[in-house]
């Protein structure tokens, strides 16, 4: 390693030597009146061509001469600049929005050129304005929602939060607001997500081959960011709904130097319960609000100061019996600054917090439980436009977490005793580097690594335990002191070959580790799933894909046609003992737990309708997920939680007239794996059921249509109103939430099967405006 750092040096050496004989052209790509950075727009000139970061800042390296520039970007017009290039210069681009292409194309236009050319792959990117044609529940878009109809992104079922990328668990994935992780995306035990889409400009989905600044978890990136504000005028814009209202207001603060947003919704469904007459309703209460904030400042002409804030929280309560409250926390205070046309930083501090508590109150035996997860992060980030055909990307961020898995306190006439689970105390540090390479007009490549270590902090005690999951040694560690480290390269490397001007191959290979884990032992993900991070004996969860695929696009454009396949080696897997008991009165979560490892690989396609007044796309998903484990299963292979054989989607829009559009998408796919019982047996007069194979049998197989109409009612420049109608789950199906098995109450010989079905038949309206 040390003989490569100095041949490094040399070529960056030389690299910027002969960027020394050419002059730079830099700017920022603003969209139109709100002047808000444009992230993904393509800046082309002849062959050579770049892409704007998150701010919108571009730069291109060319030799002295006269050029034609073409910048554009998905639902902007385009635009061309000719330009005489003596010395650098700065040309900064405000694209006007293309109200007609937003009707002819797809959610997921992009750029056709850019997506063949590209090496990143398992890669979409979606904006808001682009998402409102997909059906709604209950009156709400919700980005997390529409991305489940990507191939290889699979949702976890009605009821359920998170998603399943690629064979991974739900929480192997990333989820990022404005660079803040947050760990349960989901309002309502996952039927509507955190992301409120007033707020929210656009996001990026990384399902294979994510680039070397993103790390911490296995399976995928959700990288979601905020509307920065309108530096120039106000707008008030909204929605009510059946259950819930909306509000944004954003404007400036001084004008065309800064501005705020502030976003709210809140559900209301608490209010209604409180209307009836029956005690035993309207003493419940359910309900969620969400609120973002944000404000962006010009420093001056290199650089400009962000603050972004979240906080959203869940009450579900029935009676004064039984509580729960969940939700988020999180912000962002970000720095950036053009140290010159060539090089731009970014610096972030960053906080998170995600925290559950239950109360339970049953005469004396009243019970709380308490969990939660806090960071503290920074992170500083360099991007260098060092040539032509180099973009080099460096990077460290240090995130200290703070983990409380779980805490159970009882009064002092309950029968329950107090159970708490040790705080554990971690520094997860990083420093990585990729470079975008484009060696020929044909060939692309992305490649680099993530370096990260993880190091367990005191103050507690770790234990060695046996494989019976009996502890033999405790060590106890004061404060701040370190209990281990551990150190992990992570390299990423993806290339792109266009065939031709319609099709390209592309392959990637990616490291991935995780530190972080959330242990869960029912059949559905809920808020009161535990995280706990790696310790002495759960060691980092690691994860190698490899992914091959081949895109086309056809009739000059008018449809696309992806192909990609993966196969992932994952170690490290962790699971619950047979029979665990996960609040077991001990202070320690690591006896409960195996480990070993697993495997994911599948096939994903899609065909995509782009233009014309009928839109939409076909997706299927054919996978496979299984885990190893010693002590499960008979030390066999088992199938995952999450595995699924079949995913299908198909997504259609039709644009009736300018005023009316019409919308359905329907879904399909195989049951999740699960344990039942295969028989039972009667000791001292009680029944037992009698477990065989982990995740041995299948859930019934879901599918479901959701419809939905949009009329404008009135458009102007000012003021723009629309009435959206929705059925989600249009024929009723009886999709099962839980499958339960009892033993009859009358004959003890025989058993009964209780299916829980969540929603059939949910019609919505809701009607939103904007001025």
């Amino acid at each position: 390693m040390r003989k490569l750092i100095p041949l490094f040096i040399f070529l960056l050496s030389v690299l910027g030597a002969q960027a020394q004989k050419r002059v730079t052209i830099s700017g920022t790509i603003t969209a139109g009146a709100k002047a808000e950075g444009v992230e993904s727009a393509t800046i082309l000139v002849g062959n050579t061509g770049a892409v704007s970061n998150r701010n919108g800042y571009y730069s291109i390296s060319l030799p002295k001469g006269n050029y034609q520039i073409r910048f554009s970007a998905v639902g902007l017009q385009a635009t061309s600049v000719q330009v005489s290039l003596k010395a650098d210069t700065v040309i900064n681009i405000a694209l006007q929005a293309d109200d007609k292409s937003l009707d002819e194309v797809t959610i997921f236009a992009n750029s056709n050129r850019r997506s063949l050319e590209s090496p990143q792959m398992g890669v979409e990117k979606l904006s808001v304005k682009q998402m409102n044609k997909i059906p709604v529940f209950m009156g709400e878009r919700d980005v997390l929602k529409t991305i489940q109809l990507l191939p290889g992104i699979k949702s976890a079922g009605d009821g359920n939060s998170g998603l399943y990328v690629r064979g991974g668990a739900a929480d192997q994935n990333l989820i990022l607001l404005d660079d803040a992780p947050i760990y349960n995306a989901s309002h309502v035990f996952g039927f509507f997500s955190t992301f409120n889409s007033d707020a929210i400009k656009d996001l990026a989905v990384y399902k294979g081959g994510m680039p070397a600044q993103y790390g911490g978890r296995l399976s995928s990136v959700i990288d979601v960011k905020m509307n920065d504000g309108d530096n120039r005028d106000f707008h008030v814009a909204g929605g009510i709904g059946l259950i819930s209202s909306r509000l944004n207001v954003e404007g400036p603060l001084q004008k065309g130097r800064s501005s705020f947003l502030v976003s709210g919704r809140r559900t209301y469904v608490d209010a209604f319960l409180r209307l009836s007459g029956d005690s035993s309703i309207n003493r419940n209460t359910i309900y969620f609000y969400d609120i973002n904030a944000k404000i962006t400042y010009d420093l001056g002409k290199k650089d400009k100061l962000y603050f972004s804030l979240y906080n959203g929280s869940d009450r579900l309560g029935i009676t004064n019996n039984f509580i729960v409250n969940w939700g988020n926390t999180a912000s962002t205070l970000r720095w950036s600054h053009n140290y010159s046309n060539r090089l731009f930083a970014n610096t972030s501090l960053i906080y998170s917090n995600y925290d559950y508590n239950i109360q339970v109150q049953q005469g004396v035996n009243d019970v709380n439980l308490f969990s939660q997860i806090r960071d503290f992060n920074i992170k500083h980030e360099l991007q260098w436009y060092l040539y032509p055909d180099h973009e080099l990307r460096i990077g460290v961020n240090a995130i200290h977490h703070t983990v409380r898995p779980g805490e159970v306190t009882a009064s002092d006439r309950s029968s329950y005793n107090n159970t708490i689970l040790q705080r554990r105390y971690s520094w997860e540090n990083a420093a990585y580097i990729s470079d975008n390479w484009k060696i020929s007009n044909k060939l692309n490549l992305n490649y680099g690594a993530r370096l990260t270590a993880f190091s367990i902090l005191g103050a507690g005690d770790f234990f060695n335990i046996n494989s019976a999951g009996q502890v033999i040694d405790t060590l106890s560690y004061s404060g701040g002191q370190v209990v281990k480290t551990y150190l992990n390269l992570e390299p990423r490397l993806a290339a792109s070959y266009q065939l031709n001007s319609q099709s390209s191959v592309k392959l990637s290979y990616a490291r991935n580790v995780q530190n972080l884990h959330l242990i869960s032992n029912s059949t559905t993900a809920t808020p009161t799933d535990k995280w706990i991070a790696s310790t002495n004996i759960v060691k980092p969860e690691i994860a190698d894909q490899f992914s091959l695929g081949y895109y086309r696009d056809l009739s000059a454009g008018k449809y696309e046609l992806t192909l990609e396949t993966y196969y992932k080696n994952m170690q490290n897997q962790i699971d619950y003992r047979d029979g665990a008991d996960v609040l077991n009165g001990q202070n320690n979560i690591e006896s409960q737990l195996l480990f070993g490892k697993g495997r994911a690989y599948g096939l994903e396609m899609q065909l995509k309708k782009q233009t014309g007044p009928i839109t939409g796309w076909i997706s299927y998903t054919l996978s496979k997920t299984e885990k190893q484990i010693n002590g499960i299963n008979n030390n066999q292979w088992y199938d995952a939680r999450q595995d699924r054989t079949h995913e299908i989607a198909v997504v259609g829009m039709y644009q009736i007239s300018p005023k009316w559009q019409l919308s359905a998408s329907w879904t399909y796919y195989t049951g999740n794996a699960v344990s039942f019982p295969s028989g039972k047996y009667t000791v001292n007069d009680r029944v037992y059921f009698y477990y065989t194979e982990r995740n041995g049998y299948r859930m019934p197989a879901y599918h479901r249509l959701d419809i939905g109409a949009t009329k404008k009612l009135k458009q102007t420049k000012k003021y723009s109103s629309e009435l959206t109608l929705s059925l989600y789950n249009a024929y009723g199906r009886e999709n099962p939430y839980t499958i339960e098995f009892e033993t009859a109450d009358n004959d003890p010989n025989r058993t009964v099967v209780n299916q829980t079905t969540l929603f059939r038949f949910v019609p919505s309206v809701a009607y939103n405006f904007k001025f």
